[in-house]
């Protein structure tokens, strides 16, 4: 943590449904805030500490805290982290994606199909308690409250200016953050690094895929050296020519699926 203005990928790995699966948390950080964006699954918090001090970051300096959107994997670790800190952190998020976070609506993706699909994933080697405490954080998952309001648009004046960017689609209030001193894109879910490469988000873990195909041409006016992807990594080969080429394939994608929708509602009439 020597440079003002600064900004570290954390590399965060776990073992989930009997496989590694690992995230790609961001912390930025100036003189006098360092900001954690996105908080992890529930339990990572030995995982999240460790690897700040692996980059000299002090988890107690920790003050704010970005959520770009509800789902478990970023909010998870919220109540556990905000506890540890000597100081309650401000924590952010968008107005859509809020009554999530705070517990005051279910999750959208945790549905009872969804719940009894990812127990029925566990090893048969896990032992019954730890299944039912699975169930039990899916079924309630952990919360804490928002104090503040991002709005799309907003240059927040934290780590050298923070642009917040609209990229809805993977839910519906998600946000993308664009770190202006290092020409950083915080993707969150809204793309995602496969084998190395930029990607459009995965169509099954959307709730509106074709709003998140939408979303991509809202990143085309910033210009960006480095992606940071939640699920992935980092991308930084020629970024914004590959976020051009992925707003191309995700206007195909959605022309495609108009025509299919004409056809279908053509092939109805009587």
């Amino acid at each position: 943590m020597q440079q003002n203005n600064g900004i570290q990928l954390l590399t965060i790995s776990a073992e989930m449904m009997g496989k590694t699966e690992t995230i790609y948390p961001t912390v930025l950080w100036d003189e006098e805030n360092v900001l954690l964006i996105d908080a992890g699954y529930p339990g990572q918090l030995p995982l999240l500490k460790v690897e700040l001090e692996r980059f000299g970051i002090p988890f107690d300096k920790v003050n704010r805290i970005i959520v770009t959107h509800q789902d478990l994997d970023h909010i998870g670790g919220l109540p556990t982290i905000t506890a540890a800190l000597p100081r309650k952190p401000e924590i952010y998020a968008s107005a859509l994606e809020i009554p999530y976070i705070q517990g005051e609506r279910r999750l959208l993706k945790i549905t009872d199909a969804a719940i009894e699909l990812a127990v029925g994933s566990l090893p048969p080697e896990v032992p019954a308690e730890w299944r039912a405490a699975f169930r039990r954080t899916l079924e309630h998952p952990p919360s804490a409250p928002v104090d503040s309001v991002l709005e799309y648009g907003t240059l927040l004046p934290y780590s050298g200016g923070i642009d917040v960017i609209g990229t809805h689609g993977h839910t519906p209030g998600h946000i993308s953050l664009y770190h202006r001193p290092s020409k950083t894109l915080i993707a969150a879910d809204a793309l995602r690094v496969v084998d190395g490469q930029l990607q459009l988000p995965d169509p099954d873990l959307c709730s509106d895929f074709r709003q998140a195909c939408l979303s991509i041409a809202a990143l085309i006016p910033f210009d960006i050296e480095t992606v940071i992807c939640y699920h992935g990594g980092i991308f930084a080969e020629l970024a914004n020519e590959r976020i051009r080429q992925l707003a191309c394939e995700a206007e195909a994608i959605i022309q495609s699926s108009l025509n299919a929708s004409d056809f279908e509602n053509a092939a109805s009439r009587p």
